[in-house]
């Protein structure tokens, strides 16, 4: 008793342990991110295929997940999202011996400095449609993954392991079930980890492990140590003996590894080392018992620690690859590499052949991965692949608003956040100026005016309107391969900037100093102090004991983080990348060091966001994962950075491993916050006490960036490119529905316009119904300012207790055809409604009879200044007054078809009966009469979209096709369309005059026929 009385403590204090959620998840079920692309290619360092399926591959991503294509890269598609739960991934192995059988290990093991971890191993047993976590939860990076050819459940895994400090998990791991269970077995020491392995084609037993020393730190990359090398294993990695017979001894850096499918005997290695003339590819001719380097070539292995990929040919035993910032080929052993073969984006990290035909192969590179079918001659694209990395983001204040970042290994781009009218996905791409690692600044007078920066403090001015483009750096000077000691000003590789809200004219920009420009980038002036800790010992040229790596990265002790209050002139706040936050008042003439105690003492301020809320109330993201410390600092400060409130303790909502990046404060709801952590998007509604996801149908990706702008909550992300959660409404509204049995949420304003694919912006109608209200009667409906319904819904199987969600495409009910609307207009599938009017709308929500109400703007859009709403009035309508023509004929049309089929029906059912043959000839008439009258009207014989260029086309059709020109524009009715409708009008009135005669005169007394012979009434339908 007294041990279940212990047990039951323990799970009631692990029940409190976790928080309750603010607002019940299920009330954000009809929220939805939406990609808004680029779809170019990002970062891929992991590749794999399926010999017996040629055009079927496998990418793993650096931030984006597990990709897959069946068409050799036409179309590529997302296999691991939400069930993944990480977006760095390492190494794919579909097993030769099963190939449904795929294994993935997480965290990338090319170790660039914005290097995310993974969370281990997962596995799938039917192709990748379905994941089950597998261990190895704490490995960090997980290198390779190779599988026995004959036993899908044997497994080996090479883990680099914890890139940011020592760890226990590093070396060689294998199990014999699938994953289930899992053994260490070749381990070399903490920091020590594997950098690859392979097995001998002929002799499973046989494998090869390189281990490498490798650990990141914010100002470097310790790429190597004394304890590196090969090993090798004879007895399926149960036993392990270090290679030596020519090797390199002492400082090793990264080793990568191939052996020859043909001769197995044949053994190769690219190996870092200390000793430039050590350094180059080996190679073994038995099995690694002796080496020989025989070859040097430094473009085989610059930036070692990040490239430095080799590969032997499946059939040719001489054939080589080599992968680094080109793909290099060697047709003798590796003596040689001459042969360079084109790939779509440099700096590439691996290759794989298909066994049964090495012309097939997938390449992955810094843009992604490609695929080739003539061994290399050309490659699929990379622009079908939306995992570009962003390491900020900027919004300009346009319609509709555009998305600014630098892309990683790429330029910068822009994009907007809704679909345009264009001829290609890329056609509204922009290029802005800057480079890879940019910050952005908009005018916000003229968004063709940007400001975008690159490293080594470079900046430039861009009018994307004339083309103009300029460089404006402060101190032009390369960082690249310079110590950090020698630099006048650290700019660190993704440094901020801003153009001030009171003077766009003035230019804002971060080193170790704040640096402002009041003519365009022409002239600086320093209006701070160096604002960080200035740390002498780490200033050296980065990378190290191997290779020095100063791209701009790894500088250290500068402002990472540059906010201007968006309440009051001249009060900046700044961050730096190690420990500090500044702010001045006084526009730069004096600063205040107010940096929190609760973070740690080097932590990355990584995000600033300043309330529209209050002055001197600010939210601050900052990271020290760097440091092997992967907790989650948020910070809030009411009072200008006088005291700091902690809103981040690993148990109020946010895991204790999610890092925070960054931070946004809705506009319009003080106290409702944006998290963006390393796995995934969290909202608080209380001002931080406690947090809950808001991950929804979010990949798991590192989100980076975030901004709230017209209630949306547009973000970057380090894999997945850019994302928006459209419509923050029903956060906004949600903690009074919450407290409601039934809720009708106050729409957001919807914009009238031709943005946003074929059928434009909609208008999102969310509301909460209780499960009794689900039972009964739901209605929906939109009525304007004349009172009239624009359209209704009576809802009843899509409903769900709890929350809902209409979307209303902005149009009136459609004309009532009397057929299929694809007979009517060429190429056209359906006849849409009126667009409705700009101006106030009320939504009407009744539920059992009680009704709730709340009221709709619909607004113009901003980019058509000349025209009125008096002109959407107009347009509407005419619209209706040919919608009523249509209708009108359409009922007519159907009423001569009802007639048809009940004289039809009457006649067959005299004549069987004996009645006179005049029943059968009055009958006929009738009938062909009314053929007549509805063959000028409708063209029968279309029974699909392009038989209308085979048959002539009558007056429905031509209405239709007047019909959708005018409800299809955004502007009033022009003087062909009205002529065009009065001769359609006067032709319709000159073809329906004789119905009357028919339907009045000539049916009336063919009823009096039937009975003046007595036919039945149940033969001819009158009861």
């Amino acid at each position: 008793m007294k041990y279940l009385l212990i047990l039951c403590l323990l799970f009631t204090q692990l029940l409190a342990a976790q928080p309750v959620p603010e607002v019940e998840p299920a009330l954000l079920e009809t929220m939805e991110w939406r990609s808004v692309g680029p779809s170019r290619g990002g970062r891929a360092t992991a590749i794999e295929g399926i010999a017996e399926k040629p055009y079927t591959f496998f990418m793993g991503t650096t931030g984006g997940g597990v990709w897959m294509t069946n068409d050799a890269g036409q179309e590529w598609k997302n296999i691991s999202d939400q069930q993944i739960t990480v977006g760095s991934i390492g190494a794919i192995e579909a097993a030769d011996a099963d190939a449904n059988i795929i294994y993935v290990g997480t965290g990338s093991a090319d170790p660039r400095g914005n290097i995310s971890a993974g969370n281990g191993i997962y596995r799938s047993m039917d192709g990748g449609e379905n994941w089950t976590h597998i261990g190895l939860k704490d490995a960090g990076q997980i290198s390779k993954i190779i599988t026995h050819p004959d036993d899908p459940m044997t497994v080996w895994v090479s883990v680099l392991g914890n890139i940011f400090g020592p760890g226990t998990t590093r070396g060689v791991y294998k199990s014999t079930n699938g994953g289930d269970s899992w053994r260490n077995v070749l381990y070399v020491n903490d920091s020590t980890g594997s950098s690859d392995i392979i097995m001998d084609p002929e002799n499973p037993r046989i494998l090869y492990a390189a281990m490498w020393q490798a650990e990141r730190k914010p100002w470097t990359l310790i790429d190597g140590g004394t304890n590196g090398g090969i090993w090798k294993s004879k007895d399926g990695g149960e036993s392990w003996e270090k290679l030596g017979g020519g090797l390199p001894t002492g400082l090793l850096g990264k080793i990568e590894l191939a052996v020859s499918p043909v001769n197995s005997n044949r053994v190769w290695a690219i190996i870092q080392t200390k000793v430039e003339e050590d350094g180059g590819v080996y190679h073994s001719s038995d099995k690694g018992k002796t080496w020989k380097r025989i070859n040097g070539d430094h473009k085989l292995r610059q930036r070692g620690w990040y490239y430095s990929h080799i590969t032997a040919h499946p059939t040719e035993e001489n054939t080589l690859y080599a992968s680094n910032t080109g793909f290099y080929k060697s047709v003798d052993g590796g003596v040689s590499w001459d042969q360079r073969i084109s790939t779509p984006h440099g700096d590439n990290h691996g290759v794989w052949f298909n066994p049964q035909n090495p012309d097939i192969m997938i390449n992955c590179n810094d843009g992604g991965a490609n695929i080739t079918l003539n061994g290399g001659a050309s490659w699929s694209t990379q622009h079908n692949q939306p995992t570009s990395e962003f390491y900020r983001l900027t919004l300009d204040n346009g319609f509709p608003y555009r998305l600014y970042a630098g892309q990683q290994d790429n330029s910068t781009i822009s994009v907007p956040a809704y679909d345009l009218p264009a001829v290609s996905d890329t056609e509204h791409w922009r290029a802005i100026g800057g480079g890879e690692c940019a910050d952005v600044a908009v005018d916000p007078r003229n968004r063709n005016i940007v400001y975008a920066t690159s490293y080594s403090g470079e900046m430039t001015y861009t009018n994307l309107e004339t083309g103009e483009q300029r460089q404006i750096t402060a101190y032009p000077h390369y960082t690249e391969g310079t110590a950090m000691r020698d630099l006048k000003y650290r700019w660190q590789w993704n440094y901020p900037i801003f153009l001030s809200k009171y003077n766009p004219d003035h230019i804002y920009q971060a080193s170790n100093y704040v640096m402002r420009s009041a003519d365009k980038g022409q002239t600086w002036e320093i209006i701070s102090p160096d604002l960080t800790r200035n740390i002498k010992e780490y200033q050296g040229i980065p990378g190290g004991p191997i290779q020095h790596d100063a791209t701009g990265v790894e500088v250290y002790s500068s402002i990472f983080a540059l906010e201007e209050s968006p309440q009051e002139e001249g009060v900046i706040w700044a961050g730096s990348d190690d420990g500090l936050i500044h702010i001045t008042r006084n526009g730069g003439e004096s600063w205040e060091n107010i940096t929190p105690k609760s973070i740690p003492y080097e932590a990355t301020i990584n995000k600033i966001e300043l309330s529209t809320h209050a002055p001197g109330r600010a939210f601050v993201a900052a990271y020290h994962y760097r440091y092997n410390d992967f907790k989650p600092y948020l910070l809030r400060t009411d009072d200008y950075g006088k005291s700091w409130k902690l809103l981040t303790d690993g148990s109020n909502g946010i895991p204790s491993n999610h890092f925070v990046r960054a931070v946004a404060e809705d506009p319009d709801v003080k106290g409702l916050i944006y998290a963006g952590t390393e796995f995934g998007m969290y909202v608080s509604f209380n001002d931080g006490k406690s947090w809950q996801s808001l991950q929804l149908n979010l990949p798991h990706t590192p989100i980076t960036d975030m901004e709230v702008y017209n209630k949306d909550l547009a973000i970057s992300t380090q894999g997945r490119a850019f994302w928006i959660l459209d419509d923050l409404t029903p956060l906004h509204q949600i903690k009074d529905a919450a407290a409601a049995e039934n809720y009708l949420f106050k729409p957001r304003k919807t914009v009238r316009t031709n943005v946003g694919g074929w059928k434009g912006l909609s208008a999102n109608i969310h509301f909460k119904i209780s499960e009794n209200a689900k039972k009964g009667t739901v209605k929906l409906a939109i009525v304007d300012s004349q009172n009239d319904t624009a359209k209704t819904w009576t809802l009843t199987d899509d409903l769900q207790a709890g929350m809902n969600k209409v979307s209303w495409d902005l149009r009136y009910d459609a004309p009532k055809m009397a057929d299929n609307f694809v007979a009517m207009v060429f190429s056209t599938k359906s006849a849409p409604g009126p667009k409705a009017v700009p101006g106030i709308y009320k939504v009407h929500l009744t539920i059992n009879g009680e009704t709730q109400s709340q009221e709709l703007e619909i607004v113009k859009d901003p980019r058509w200044e000349n025209i009125t709403v008096a002109d959407y009035r107009e347009q509407y309508d005419f619209a209706q007054e040919i919608k009523s023509l249509i209708n009108e004929s359409q009922n007519h049309i159907r009423a001569m078809r009802s007639a048809k089929v009940q004289i039809e029906s009457t006649v067959s059912k005299a004549m069987k009966a004996g009645y006179s043959e005049s029943i059968k000839t009055e009958g006929e008439a009738i009938i062909a009469s009314l053929n007549v009258l509805e063959e000028d009207l409708f063209q029968n014989k279309i029974l699909t979209s392009q038989d209308e260029i085979n048959f002539p086309r009558k007056w429905t059709n031509h209405i239709a096709r007047l019909y959708r020109v005018v409800v299809d524009d955004d502007d009033k009715p022009t003087g062909g369309m009205r002529e065009r409708y009065q001769d359609l009008k006067q032709q319709y009135e000159n073809y329906i005059a004789p119905l009357e005669e028919v339907m009045n005169s000539k049916i009336p007394g063919f009823n009096k026929m039937l009975q003046s012979e007595g036919v039945p009434n149940i033969i001819w339908g009158e009861e």
